[in-house]
């Protein structure tokens, strides 16, 4: 079954120890990212500790609330980031499916919340249920008007399961066969976004007619949701992130410059940019709310 991470040794004092991350069992392994879940429930928060911030990502993901419910931070500017003062919108449906986002995103839970967010590699939920990623890139939707049935009484049996190991078992004993039945023949042994990216240019340059640069990106937006380009970017964001984390950890202080290099990008403003767009902080701004700062807590069950 799914195997729940222990918690980081490094969390940081005065926050509470409320996220868990589960990976999926090795049979899934090419299909789910893992599986986020937060409670707030019986923890005493300000408003600034309600703000829960994401990342953008390729990734789509299938949320559940088992108690209360979040709300959308709307920012005014695409390039800006939602505070306590940003407008704040219902999200669709008693579960929400979403697709790649290219901007990061922030929620909002007014009372005490319970919340599961099982994420799928896009490619893989394209295989499962026929959605194409892209016609979901940047949206959320009620996910009874997209899914199939047998899905949407899936999503039923776990809202109905008592704890979070008795959820992610009902969920992958229903993934299991359907995924056995539909994955590619050729199998992904890591899931980092960089190797994926890779395999999945593998993939579209022998799968089906068409040889042609613009046949290949073509078949890679419509399998991810996003163009290839994207899906490296995301690699080398990701990859920069754990070389920063260790990093701090053997020095105690982030050399950006030497972080930058050994990622793949061109100087440290580039890192910077790439990072701001990614997660709506500086590297360096970033890391401090990682540290000191509820709202981080998904950044934090990551390390």
């Amino acid at each position: 079954m799914a195997t729940l991470v222990p918690p980081s040794p490094r969390h940081p004092q005065g926050l509470i120890p409320s996220g868990e991350l589960w990976l999926p069992r090795a049979s899934l392994s090419a299909c789910l990212r893992g599986t986020i879940v937060r409670t707030t429930v019986g923890y005493s928060l300000s408003d600034a500790q309600r703000i829960n911030r994401f990342p953008a990502t390729p990734l789509c993901s299938l949320s559940w609330w088992f108690e209360g419910r979040s709300e959308a931070l709307v920012a005014d500017r695409p390039d800006a980031v939602p505070d306590l003062h940003s407008p704040r919108e219902a999200y669709p449906g008693r579960w929400v499916l979403a697709g790649p986002q290219t901007r990061p995103s922030a929620s909002y839970c007014a009372e005490p919340t319970h919340a599961m967010m099982v994420m799928f590699m896009p490619d893989a939920l394209h295989q499962l249920t026929g959605i194409e990623p892209e016609a979901l890139t940047d949206r959320m939707v009620d996910a009874q008007t997209v899914l199939p049935r047998d899905w949407i009484a899936m999503c039923e049996d776990v809202q109905r399961q008592l704890d979070n190991a008795a959820r992610m078992d009902c969920l992958e004993s229903f993934l299991e066969p359907c995924w056995q039945a539909c994955r590619p023949t050729q199998r992904l042994s890591t899931q980092r976004y960089g190797d994926w990216a890779v395999h999945l240019a593998q993939r579209a340059a022998i799968s089906g007619p068409g040889r042609s640069l613009r046949q290949l990106e073509r078949r890679i937006k419509r399998w991810a949701g996003l163009p290839l380009r994207e899906l490296r970017g995301f690699g080398k964001a990701e990859q920069a992130f754990f070389d920063a984390l260790a990093a701090e950890s053997l020095h105690g202080a982030v050399p950006w410059a030497d972080v930058a290099a050994s990622a793949g990008f061109s100087d440290q403003p580039h890192l910077c940019r790439v990072t701001r767009r990614i997660t709506g902080f500086a590297p360096q701004a970033l890391f401090d709310g990682i540290c000191t700062e509820e709202p981080f807590w998904v950044y934090r069950i990551w390390t």
